[in-house]
């Protein structure tokens, strides 16, 4: 059984509750009863009427979208180095991460994704950070100075193209008001995105101050939601559903036992390519499951921000968020002219974080990994992104849209194939 939560939800308001779902109201009374609809699994719906008169649902199960399981679940292992307890981008301690989702009938499907480095203040408490560009073709505020002074001193925030303004206002907003922060008078803010337009009404840019709020205050260690969740609700990837996915490898004590955790938002397309098996040309020639609109489409694009605990300055990150890309090939996409490729990729050790100096201070120095012993983390952040975007379509389940359903990625056909080519059991 589960339970719609109304109430009017203003800016600034009480976060959802994390960790339980819901399903949407299955009448138009109640529907048009509500101006918002909160889901406790952090999705607002709007509706017409301004005033919530919203009563309690109760919903038979067989009603209830049923729940997909990840790749590694359903037998699927990328790679060879192990992943660490949550195979997610919060297996590297500190990280937290927020979402909230943002739909309207079948016309909006958005939202916003916000990954902290550390639960501290982001511009007090700067981390090293790189940004590596696959393809140009995209809108990620705040690129420039991060490469430019090798710091991340803020959120990085994921949404659709057209709200890219509105969300880096809103987080501009929140680091403003943030204790210690009182005198500070320039923030560079980092805001990714993908362009969610086939199934989200994109140019109403619905995501607003609330909605990133809502993300940043939700924000917090533990599991990921994956799938059509947060920024990753309107996203295509292969002509299926894509989202939000996320995972991670931890290195052997002898490599030096790091963790380095990954989260995409998947948006483009190629040959979709699962352990070297071609299945998007095999599935394609089976007629499985994609729209005629969007079964040739190669264009879109891709969002990875890299966590690591190893103690990297800004050369050695920029080197590993070029490796993510590797992960990217391997799916199957050549980077194609329309495509927005981008990783970020950030430290949260505690040695090489850049906190104020003390007066007179001119110097810093902290012990980095050694050049030669980079190539392991290359490895697993290769092998962490192409889980990662699996990740994201194997969660990832049906949203309709205005211009139609773009369909998940059929798991049954899948293992199918993958048992053919001896990949699964």
């Amino acid at each position: 059984m589960a339970r719609a939560v109304g109430g009017p939800v203003r800016g600034g308001g009480r976060s959802p509750a994390r960790g339980t779902s819901t399903a949407r109201a299955s009448t138009a009374a109640v529907a048009r009863a509500a101006r918002w609809i909160v889901r406790t699994d952090g999705i607002y719906v709007f509706s017409r009427v301004r005033r919530v008169l919203l009563a309690l649902l109760v919903v038979p199960l067989p009603l209830l979208a049923q729940v997909r399981p990840r790749a590694r679940e359903a037998g699927l292992v990328i790679g060879t180095l192990p992943t660490g307890p949550l195979n997610a981008i919060t297996d590297v301690a500190g990280v937290r991460v927020g979402q909230v989702t943002v739909t309207a009938g079948d016309t909006v499907n958005t939202g916003v994704t916000v990954i902290l480095p550390h639960g501290g203040n982001p511009f007090r408490e700067k981390v090293p950070a790189a940004i590596a560009v696959g393809n140009g073709f995209g809108k990620l505020s705040g690129a420039l100075q991060v490469n430019e002074l090798g710091e991340l001193e803020s959120p990085v925030a994921l949404t659709c193209t057209l709200c890219v303004a509105r969300v880096q206002d809103a987080v501009l907003g929140w680091m403003l008001a943030l204790p210690g922060n009182e005198d500070v008078r320039s923030i560079n803010v980092v805001v990714g995105e993908t362009n969610d337009g086939g199934l989200n009404a994109i140019r109403s840019r619905p995501v607003n101050e609330a909605h990133v709020l809502d993300a940043l205050r939700a924000a917090r260690e533990g599991p990921v939601e994956e799938g059509a969740v947060g920024a990753g609700r309107g996203t295509t990837a292969f002509g299926y559903k894509g989202g939000i996915g996320t995972s991670s490898r931890r290195l052997p004590e002898r490599a030096g036992g790091w963790t380095v955790g990954v989260l995409v938002q998947s948006n483009y397309g190629g040959d979709l390519t699962i352990a070297g098996v071609p299945v998007g040309r095999l599935l394609g020639e089976r007629r499985v499951g994609v729209e005629a609109w969007r079964r040739d489409a190669s264009d879109g694009s891709v969002m990875i921000v890299i966590a690591t605990d190893a103690p990297l300055d800004h050369r050695a990150l920029q080197r590993l968020a070029e490796r993510a890309f590797v992960g990217i090939a391997r799916t199957g996409s050549w980077m194609s002219n329309g495509s927005g490729d981008f990783a970020i990729a950030f430290s949260t050790a505690a040695a090489v974080r850049r906190r104020p100096l003390a007066a007179g201070q001119l110097t810093r120095s902290a012990d980095v990994v050694a050049t030669d012993a980079l190539s392991p983390l290359f490895q697993a952040v290769a092998e962490a992104t192409e889980e990662a975007v699996l990740n994201s379509l194997w969660r990832a389940q049906d949203v309709r849209g205005a211009r139609g359903t773009i369909r998940a990625l059929p798991l049954d056909s899948v293992a199918t194939l993958l048992r053919e080519h001896r990949v699964l059991p």
